[in-house]
């Protein structure tokens, strides 16, 4: 029986992947005594591994696939095949930011205030590929963790994650440039892309991880419109491309439906109504494939 091997994002990522994968109607479930989790999709052989990892064990074959930032496939300069990007990451729908920080009265201002100076960051090799770009020497370390505690007392600065700046400036730190920018990839290998029923899996895999994306904050309205009202109402719903009209049994009316962001549901739900819509049902969704 064919498998695909499926690396998957343990730590940080890991619950927002389970419940991404869940959106795309692939249910994993992951105990917490196990690196193996188990999933509704027979064709899976799934490992937890860690996103730092994940880069070099695909290029290397032990999986065929799998999930990780892209900040940790620059870092780990490994050779991969990127099959998709999913924009998602441990607490929403935004890019992560790798940004070098010092403390709010630092008298650092630009990367070039850091010549000779220490430098603390988890993202090592790329930080020190940033430097040498810039032509600053100075001590890059690598950092185990608590890396915000450092600045300003173990080094002069630091390289750091953030998604919305929050915990930086909780800290009192003060972003002076930013390094990277990631988002989440679903990755594989040649060997694994050249398979053609392995292909096929990624792929089908692929499309259904960004229909569940699509889908996020998104919802269907379904309605009936009144002939005279159809014009009205059409220009009142912002589509995701147009609706879909059909005439109904009674040629005075039509069926509409289409999707919209749901933050703009309850301005559109009054609005349509008062021009004359009936019926009208909200529905959620959970893919949208293009």
């Amino acid at each position: 029986m064919n498998k695909l091997k499926l690396g998957f994002p343990k730590g940080s990522l890991q619950d927002s992947t389970i419940e991404l994968f869940k959106k795309a109607g692939i249910r994993i479930n992951v105990s917490s005594r196990s690196y193996y989790p188990i999933s509704d999709d027979d064709d899976l052989e799934i490992m937890l591994i860690r996103s730092q990892e994940m880069a070099k064990y695909i290029q290397d074959g032990f999986f065929d696939a799998g999930l990780t930032g892209y900040d940790w496939i620059c870092e780990s300069g490994a050779k991969v095949k990127e099959v998709c990007e999913l924009n998602y990451s441990k607490s929403g729908f935004r890019p992560v930011r790798w940004v070098l920080a010092v403390l709010e009265d630092s008298k650092i201002k630009s990367i070039k205030d850091l010549q000779g100076k220490r430098v603390a960051s988890e993202l090592l090799n790329y930080t020190k590929k940033y430097f040498n770009k810039n032509k600053i020497k100075a001590e890059i370390e690598f950092s185990w963790g608590a890396t915000e505690a450092k600045a300003g007392k173990l080094v002069d600065a630091i390289v750091e994650l953030t998604e919305t700046g929050l915990s930086l400036k909780a800290n009192k730190l003060r972003i002076i440039d930013e390094i990277l920018t990631s988002t989440t990839r679903f990755i594989a290998n040649d060997k694994a892309l050249k398979d053609s029923w392995k292909r096929e899996k990624i792929e089908n895999m692929a499309m259904l991880l960004k229909g569940a994306l699509a889908a996020e904050g998104m919802v269907g309205l379904k309605m009936n419109v009144p002939l005279k009202s159809l014009n009205k109402i059409t220009a009142a719903i912002p589509a995701l491309k147009k609706p879909t009209i059909s005439q109904l049994s009674d040629k005075d009316w039509y069926a509409l439906e289409v999707v919209v962001e749901e933050k703009k549901v309850k301005k559109i739900i009054p609005a349509v109504k008062r021009a004359g819509a009936t019926g009208i049902i909200e529905y959620p969704l959970s893919k949208i494939i293009y």
